[in-house]
């Protein structure tokens, strides 16, 4: 994977580099210096104003390989100069990955002048075969399902006071369910949404951020609180409430050192279809840990990072995590903890602090994962 990666740069590069006849710039640089400004090269190559090409090449344990194109823009809505204000960006991509899913997603996140207020909205359209591994803190059975579904959200979050935003939120899904294992638990009927579901939702969303940077924080914290209820009369066919609080803090240990935790707790409530409820695992939430596998009504994850430099826009990061999904409240319990740990490796896209991303996770197995931006 990262082979595929690393040819697809180099081949950029060496185009650039044809149609440039330089023969200057590198005689003087040693193996590593060279090996830098190649990839600097690529970069400046795949970019144009705004805007950021590359080739979408992702992997987890979810999608196995992933194939295809992404546009990237970053941008202030004022004017280039305008500090003040946080960047904007707007990502386009598509992907199909070994594992026949197919993916598009379309996202805005949208700061306003001098970060008075945010909207962020997102629409998916994928086909998409998944794994289920059935409900609660241990597998059940493992089957393959394949769904057609249609995600979109939309909140616009307004700031109230110094770092703090509040706003409304919408949320809606459909996923059509065209394929199940023979005699497997969703074939039998008798998981809710195993014949597809339909959710409408409507909530509030809260936001605390003093982050001093959305890519690379070195100071500040952002915490949300996320208030969400599906019923009947939004369209919903299922009814149900999801609670979700997410708290991270960002530390400098030393220049250029970052020490991350975050906590996230995901609380449902009501009869939530399978896909809906809380759940652990994948590239946000415990990596190590197949997306899913663990889901329940109630779930907690613990996460850590500790990030530091290594050579110029290439990085390291050590990370660890710990979780459990529950029924009930009272069913959490520290001998039911979940644990995951791994190292990672990233280079920065541009000044804004965009990174590229590579992880190893160990959990209850070994993963891979590779993408854009940080995972807390």
């Amino acid at each position: 994977m990262w082979k595929v990666t690393l040819s697809v740069l180099l081949l950029f590069a060496v185009a650039r580099e044809l149609q440039a006849q330089d023969t200057t710039s590198t005689a003087k640089e040693g193996a590593v210096d060279e090996l830098f400004g190649l990839a600097d090269k690529v970069i400046d190559l795949i970019s144009r104003d705004s805007w950021l090409f590359i080739p979408a090449v992702t992997y987890s344990p979810e999608t196995s390989l992933g194939l295809g194109v992404r546009a990237l823009k970053i941008f202030r809505p004022v004017n280039g100069q305008d500090s003040l204000t946080r960047p904007s960006s707007l990502p386009l991509t598509f992907l199909y990955t070994l594992n026949r899913q197919a993916i598009l997603t379309a996202e805005l996140d949208f700061w306003e002048k001098s970060n008075t207020g945010y909207l962020n909205t997102r629409l998916e359209i994928a086909d998409y075969p998944f794994r289920f591994y059935g409900i609660g803190n241990r597998p059940q059975t493992d089957e393959i399902y394949a769904t057609r579904y249609v995600y979109f959200h939309i909140n616009y979050e307004k700031r109230v006071a110094s770092g703090l935003y509040v706003g409304p939120r919408y949320e809606f899904r459909t996923d059509a369910i065209y394929e199940t294992t023979d005699q497997g638990l969703l074939s039998s009927g008798a998981i809710p949404g195993s014949d597809g579901q339909r959710i409408s939702g409507l909530g509030l969303q809260i936001n605390y951020d003093t982050r001093n940077n959305i890519f690379q924080p070195s100071s500040g914290a952002f915490h949300q609180i996320s208030l969400m209820t599906y019923q009947r009369f939004l369209g919903s066919n299922f009814t149900f409430s999801q609670y979700q609080f997410d708290f991270r803090k960002y530390l400098q240990i030393k220049p250029k050192h970052m020490l991350v935790g975050q906590a996230w707790v995901s609380l449902t409530t009501g009869n939530p279809p399978f896909q809906q409820v809380s759940l652990t695992g994948g590239s946000n939430l415990m990596r190590g840990y197949f997306e899913g596998k663990y889901r329940d009504m109630h779930a907690m994850v613990y996460q850590a990072e500790y990030r530091l430099p290594v050579y110029k826009a290439f990085g390291l990061v050590l990370f660890g995590s710990a979780g459990q999904v529950a029924p009930t409240l009272g069913a959490f319990a520290a001998g039911r903890l979940r644990y995951g740990a791994g190292i990672g490796f990233r280079y920065r896209l541009n000044e804004e602090g965009l990174n590229i991303r590579l992880d190893i996770g160990v959990g209850d197995q070994r993963a891979f994962y590779f993408g854009l931006n940080e995972v807390i």
